[in-house]
Parts: structure tokens; C-alpha cells; sequence
């Protein structure tokens, strides 16, 4: 079941001599349950590809759809809700706020997401991506790998549709980056949530069951493949 599906989307910055087109006509489905990675190089439109996706901005020309929702023409505020009931992010720098814990961090996602859950709920989440216990510490007192956690579980608060990570493992050695993805593939084989990733990292790419490879604006490659082992 497509949960995204863009056709002839695109999407140009500036006018006349200044005008960049930073994606051009793109027709793209995304099925419910994918776990993708974008790839191409700096410039390619891999962050304004997943931007639409993730309602962060909507096409100049085409059309996105999200769970069959146009995206096209809707309002900063609209698109924002748009984007609060059906997308989460994991960013490469984590964007854990320090003076508070992990699970004040969950919390405050929580919150943000109109939901009443708590603390326990906070401290469910955090068991559920490996934290158990660890609920009461700061940022500052965690690894990446474990901060990261942390993200994913802020991500997760709203029981998003897709999960958009931008380079997610930029940040963390072999063996935490390794850590986090085979949280992430648990996860989505476990409750069917769609993760997208931008990555540069040829880690990602080998978890990745599909690769969207885009050059100067369009796709070029599209390869699905098995799960990893």
C-alpha cells in the first residue's frame, strides 16, 4: 500500500537568472513498511526530495502525497499539521536538549504531540529501543549510540506513519552506527513503520532494502532488494 507518492514533483528556488531547480519531475511510490535510503551526492536533491516527504516544504510543480493527503498548496500551518500526525525525524546531531533527562526529553515529545502518556510511557519507550534503566540520566552522561537511542524513541512518540533519518549515523563509530540500525530494522519489522534515510554512509546503504540513488536533481537508480543480513 503506497503511503507517499510523488509524481512529476519539483521544486525551484529563486527566479530568472537565480532560479535552481533542486528537484526535477519526480514520480516516486512509497510503499507502507519500506526501510530506504537516498543516496547521492552533496547537491543531488536527496534533502529536498526527503523535505517534501516530510512535509517540511511542498512542490513548486506535481504533486506529494502523503497517506493520500496533498501536500501542494497547503499552508505553513497546515503542512505542519500534516506533518505532526504523520512524520518523525532522527537527525545526525541527535538535538537532545541537555538539562534534561532522557525520559524528560520523551516527555517533552510527548507533549509536544498533544499526548498525555506521561512518565511511565516515556520510560516504556526508552526500554523499547534499549534503555532501560537509563531513563534518569542527561544527555552529557550518554554515548551516542545511547543518545541516538533516545532520538529515536522521541521519534517514535506519535507512532508516526514514516520516520525520516538524515544521516543518522554520522555521528556515532561502526559499532554504535550498527547498533542503531539493527534497532531501527527491529522496529520496523516489529510495528510496520516506513524509514527513510539521506545517507552518505555505506553501512545504511547495506542495511537498506531499496536505494534511491539521485544525481543533479533526479533519480537515477532505484534498486529493491532483500533485507540484510
Amino acid at each position: 500500500m503506497a503511503i507517499c507518492e510523488l509524481k512529476g514533483a519539483t521544486k525551484t528556488y529563486g527566479s530568472g537568472a537565480t532560479e535552481v531547480h533542486a528537484i526535477l519531475g519526480i514520480d516516486l511510490t512509497i510503499d507502507a513498511g519500506e526501510f530506504t535510503a537516498f543516496v547521492g551526492p552533496s547537491g543531488s536533491g536527496k534533502t529536498t526530495l526527503l523535505n517534501q516527504i516530510g512535509c517540511l516544504d511542498s512542490p513548486s510543480a506535481g504533486s506529494v502525497h502523503i497517506r493520500g493527503k496533498a501536500t501542494a498548496g497547503l499552508s505553513d500551518v497546515k503542512l505542519a499539521g500534516l506533518r505532526a500526525e504523520e512524520i518523525g525525524f532522527i537527525f545526525q546531531s541527535f538535538n537532545l536538549i541537555p538539562v534534561l533527562t532522557a525520559a524528560e526529553n520523551v516527555e517533552l515529545a510527548m507533549s509536544l504531540a498533544g499526548q498525555d502518556g506521561g512518565h511511565d510511557a516515556a520510560l516504556a519507550l526508552l526500554a523499547e529501543v534499549g534503555l532501560e534503566g537509563l531513563g534518569g540520566r542527561r544527555p552529557n552522561q550518554l554515548s551516542g549510540g545511547q543518545q541516538q537511542r533516545v532520538a529515536i524513541a522521541r521519534a517514535l512518540v506519535k507512532k508516526p506513519s514514516i520516520v525520516i533519518a538524515d544521516e543518522p549515523t554520522a555521528n556515532l563509530d561502526s559499532d554504535s552506527g550498527r547498533a542503531v540500525l539493527d534497532l531501527m530494522r527491529a522496529l520496523n519489522e516489529k510495528h510496520g513503520t516506513t524509514f527513510l534515510f539521506s545517507t552518505h554512509d555505506p553501512m545504511v546503504v547495506d542495511y537498506a532494502r531499496r536505494v534511491v540513488t539521485l544525481r543533479d536533481g533526479a533519480i537515477v537508480s532505484d534498486e529493491r532488494r532483500g533485507a540484510a543480513s
